[in-house]
Protein backbone atom coordinates (compact mmCIF):
# COMPACT_ATOMS: atom_id res chain seq x y z
CA UNK A 1 0.00 0.00 0.00
CA UNK A 2 3.26 2.43 0.84
CA UNK A 3 4.64 1.23 -2.75
CA UNK A 4 1.00 2.30 -4.30
CA UNK A 5 0.95 5.88 -2.36
CA UNK A 6 4.61 6.98 -2.89
CA UNK A 7 4.44 5.84 -6.82
CA UNK A 8 2.82 9.11 -7.85
CA UNK A 9 4.41 11.00 -5.77
CA UNK A 10 7.67 9.50 -7.75
CA UNK A 11 6.30 10.35 -11.21
CA UNK A 12 4.74 14.10 -9.90
CA UNK A 13 8.79 14.44 -8.99
CA UNK A 14 10.30 13.37 -12.05
CA UNK A 15 7.87 15.19 -14.58
CA UNK A 16 8.50 18.44 -12.47
CA UNK A 17 12.29 18.20 -12.97
CA UNK A 18 13.39 21.36 -15.44
CA UNK A 19 14.80 19.27 -18.70
CA UNK A 20 18.21 20.81 -20.12
CA UNK A 21 20.11 19.78 -23.29
CA UNK A 22 21.73 17.34 -23.31
CA UNK A 23 24.53 14.42 -24.99
CA UNK A 24 24.12 10.84 -25.90
CA UNK A 25 26.49 7.69 -24.14
CA UNK A 26 29.61 8.30 -26.51
CA UNK A 27 29.43 4.63 -27.33
CA UNK A 28 25.87 3.75 -28.17
CA UNK A 29 24.92 0.91 -31.16
CA UNK A 30 20.70 -0.13 -31.99
CA UNK A 31 18.39 0.58 -35.11
CA UNK A 32 16.37 3.15 -36.57
CA UNK A 33 14.19 3.56 -39.89
CA UNK A 34 13.40 6.87 -42.02
CA UNK A 35 10.74 7.33 -43.62
CA UNK A 36 9.39 10.57 -45.57
CA UNK A 37 6.55 13.03 -46.19
CA UNK A 38 6.11 12.40 -49.63
CA UNK A 39 7.04 8.58 -49.59
CA UNK A 40 10.12 8.67 -51.76
CA UNK A 41 12.43 7.31 -49.17
CA UNK A 42 12.11 4.21 -46.51
CA UNK A 43 14.93 3.05 -44.84
CA UNK A 44 15.94 0.43 -42.14
CA UNK A 45 19.38 0.60 -40.35
CA UNK A 46 21.56 -0.95 -37.73
CA UNK A 47 24.17 1.71 -36.77
CA UNK A 48 27.41 1.50 -34.26
CA UNK A 49 28.11 5.34 -32.93
CA UNK A 50 31.88 6.02 -31.12
CA UNK A 51 32.03 9.81 -30.31
CA UNK A 52 35.61 8.98 -28.42
CA UNK A 53 37.12 7.77 -31.55
CA UNK A 54 34.90 9.60 -34.31
CA UNK A 55 33.54 6.45 -35.51
CA UNK A 56 30.14 5.52 -37.25
CA UNK A 57 28.98 2.23 -39.56
CA UNK A 58 25.20 2.44 -40.84
CA UNK A 59 24.16 -1.29 -42.17
CA UNK A 60 21.00 -0.26 -44.43
CA UNK A 61 18.44 -1.47 -46.62
CA UNK A 62 15.38 0.64 -47.82
CA UNK A 63 13.67 1.65 -51.04
CA UNK A 64 14.36 4.99 -52.99
CA UNK A 65 11.65 5.95 -55.61
CA UNK A 66 10.38 2.59 -55.50
CA UNK A 67 13.58 0.61 -55.98
CA UNK A 68 15.37 -1.36 -53.18
CA UNK A 69 18.96 -0.74 -51.90
CA UNK A 70 21.42 -1.90 -49.37
CA UNK A 71 24.13 0.54 -47.88
CA UNK A 72 26.54 -0.63 -45.53
CA UNK A 73 29.10 2.68 -44.71
CA UNK A 74 32.05 3.26 -42.46
CA UNK A 75 32.90 6.75 -41.40
CA UNK A 76 36.17 7.52 -40.34
CA UNK A 77 36.39 11.56 -39.07
CA UNK A 78 39.33 11.30 -37.62
CA UNK A 79 40.86 9.91 -40.34
CA UNK A 80 38.65 12.19 -42.79
CA UNK A 81 37.64 8.93 -44.48
CA UNK A 82 34.98 6.73 -45.37
CA UNK A 83 34.75 3.29 -46.98
CA UNK A 84 31.29 1.67 -48.56
CA UNK A 85 31.59 -1.76 -48.02
CA UNK A 86 30.47 -4.65 -49.76
CA UNK A 87 30.79 -8.08 -47.43
CA UNK A 88 29.15 -9.91 -50.61
CA UNK A 89 31.41 -9.19 -53.19
CA UNK A 90 34.24 -8.46 -50.60
CA UNK A 91 34.70 -4.90 -52.32
CA UNK A 92 35.10 -1.30 -50.77
CA UNK A 93 34.61 2.19 -52.51
CA UNK A 94 37.02 4.46 -50.30
CA UNK A 95 36.52 8.18 -50.26
CA UNK A 96 37.35 11.60 -48.81
CA UNK A 97 34.92 12.65 -45.34
CA UNK A 98 35.62 16.27 -45.57
CA UNK A 99 33.38 16.90 -42.53
CA UNK A 100 33.50 17.37 -39.17
CA UNK A 101 32.49 14.58 -36.30
CA UNK A 102 28.94 15.78 -35.70
CA UNK A 103 28.00 13.99 -31.87
CA UNK A 104 24.63 13.16 -30.83
CA UNK A 105 22.91 15.85 -28.57
CA UNK A 106 20.36 18.58 -28.37
CA UNK A 107 22.03 21.56 -29.11
CA UNK A 108 22.52 24.14 -26.49
CA UNK A 109 20.43 26.40 -28.33
CA UNK A 110 17.41 23.97 -28.55
CA UNK A 111 13.99 24.92 -26.75
CA UNK A 112 11.72 22.60 -24.76
CA UNK A 113 8.74 21.62 -26.15
CA UNK A 114 7.01 18.97 -23.95
CA UNK A 115 8.18 16.17 -21.62
CA UNK A 116 5.49 13.51 -21.78
CA UNK A 117 5.57 9.87 -20.75
CA UNK A 118 5.76 7.52 -23.75
CA UNK A 119 2.84 4.45 -22.54
CA UNK A 120 1.68 5.03 -19.53
CA UNK A 121 2.57 6.62 -16.18
CA UNK A 122 0.03 4.46 -13.90
CA UNK A 123 2.56 1.94 -12.95
CA UNK A 124 6.17 1.05 -12.88
CA UNK A 125 7.82 -0.44 -16.06
CA UNK A 126 4.25 0.78 -17.92
CA UNK A 127 6.11 4.47 -19.68
CA UNK A 128 8.95 6.36 -20.79
CA UNK A 129 9.88 9.78 -19.92
CA UNK A 130 10.82 11.55 -22.72
CA UNK A 131 11.81 15.37 -23.93
CA UNK A 132 10.92 16.86 -26.83
CA UNK A 133 13.23 19.78 -28.14
CA UNK A 134 12.87 22.20 -31.26
CA UNK A 135 14.55 24.08 -32.86
CA UNK A 136 15.94 25.49 -36.46
CA UNK A 137 18.25 23.28 -38.29
CA UNK A 138 22.16 24.94 -38.77
CA UNK A 139 21.47 26.41 -42.25
CA UNK A 140 18.36 27.52 -41.67
CA UNK A 141 16.98 25.78 -43.99
CA UNK A 142 13.82 24.89 -41.87
CA UNK A 143 12.57 23.38 -38.13
CA UNK A 144 13.44 19.91 -36.51
CA UNK A 145 12.14 18.41 -33.17
CA UNK A 146 14.15 16.50 -31.46
CA UNK A 147 12.91 13.59 -28.76
CA UNK A 148 14.91 11.78 -26.27
CA UNK A 149 14.79 9.90 -23.12
CA UNK A 150 14.69 12.06 -19.42
CA UNK A 151 17.58 9.78 -18.53
CA UNK A 152 20.72 9.14 -20.49
CA UNK A 153 19.97 10.79 -23.46
CA UNK A 154 19.02 8.05 -25.53
CA UNK A 155 17.80 9.08 -29.04
CA UNK A 156 13.94 8.48 -29.72
CA UNK A 157 12.63 9.90 -32.66
CA UNK A 158 13.95 13.07 -35.20
CA UNK A 159 12.04 15.49 -37.23
CA UNK A 160 12.87 18.12 -39.65
CA UNK A 161 12.31 19.53 -42.83
CA UNK A 162 14.10 19.04 -46.06
CA UNK A 163 13.67 19.93 -49.72
CA UNK A 164 13.86 16.94 -51.20
CA UNK A 165 11.58 15.21 -48.99
CA UNK A 166 9.29 17.04 -47.11
CA UNK A 167 9.45 16.03 -43.22
CA UNK A 168 11.71 13.11 -42.62
CA UNK A 169 11.30 10.78 -39.80
CA UNK A 170 14.01 9.02 -37.84
CA UNK A 171 12.83 6.52 -35.28
CA UNK A 172 15.31 5.09 -33.12
CA UNK A 173 14.76 1.64 -31.43
CA UNK A 174 16.50 -1.05 -29.65
CA UNK A 175 19.39 1.09 -28.34
CA UNK A 176 21.97 -0.34 -26.17
CA UNK A 177 24.51 1.38 -24.45
CA UNK A 178 28.07 0.31 -25.72
CA UNK A 179 29.51 -1.59 -29.05
CA UNK A 180 29.02 -5.17 -28.54
CA UNK A 181 31.42 -5.69 -31.79
CA UNK A 182 34.39 -2.94 -31.81
CA UNK A 183 35.82 -4.71 -34.87
CA UNK A 184 33.02 -3.52 -37.07
CA UNK A 185 34.34 0.56 -36.45
CA UNK A 186 37.47 -0.81 -38.27
CA UNK A 187 38.08 -1.37 -42.17
CA UNK A 188 37.27 -5.15 -43.41
CA UNK A 189 40.44 -6.93 -44.28
CA UNK A 190 39.54 -6.83 -47.62
CA UNK A 191 39.12 -3.06 -47.57
CA UNK A 192 42.82 -2.51 -46.67
CA UNK A 193 44.06 -2.23 -50.86
CA UNK A 194 41.28 0.04 -51.57
CA UNK A 195 42.15 2.70 -53.33
CA UNK A 196 40.99 6.57 -52.00
CA UNK A 197 38.86 7.98 -54.85
CA UNK A 198 39.70 11.78 -54.57
CA UNK A 199 36.86 13.05 -56.69
CA UNK A 200 34.17 12.08 -53.78
CA UNK A 201 33.68 14.59 -51.53
CA UNK A 202 31.11 13.06 -49.23
CA UNK A 203 28.61 15.71 -47.16
CA UNK A 204 28.37 16.08 -43.04
CA UNK A 205 26.81 13.20 -41.32
CA UNK A 206 24.68 14.44 -38.35
CA UNK A 207 23.32 11.29 -36.28
CA UNK A 208 19.57 13.48 -36.39
CA UNK A 209 19.98 14.53 -39.90
CA UNK A 210 21.09 10.72 -41.29
CA UNK A 211 20.48 9.67 -45.16
CA UNK A 212 20.40 13.16 -47.06
CA UNK A 213 22.63 12.04 -49.91
CA UNK A 214 20.11 10.23 -52.78
CA UNK A 215 20.78 6.16 -52.85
Amino acid sequence: MRFLVLLPCFLAGCLAQTPHPCSSPPLLSGALTITTQNEKLWSYAKYLYDAIGQRVRIMELGTYENKSFNYDALLLYKEATMYEINDVDRTCKKKPLKADFQPMAIPKNASLLAQSVLGSSSGPGQGLLVNSWVGDLPDKSGKYMSTVTEFGCIPVSSIYQTKEYGWLVTSFFNNVIGIEDPGQLTPPGFCQDAELNADSEEEPVDFFRVFLKKH
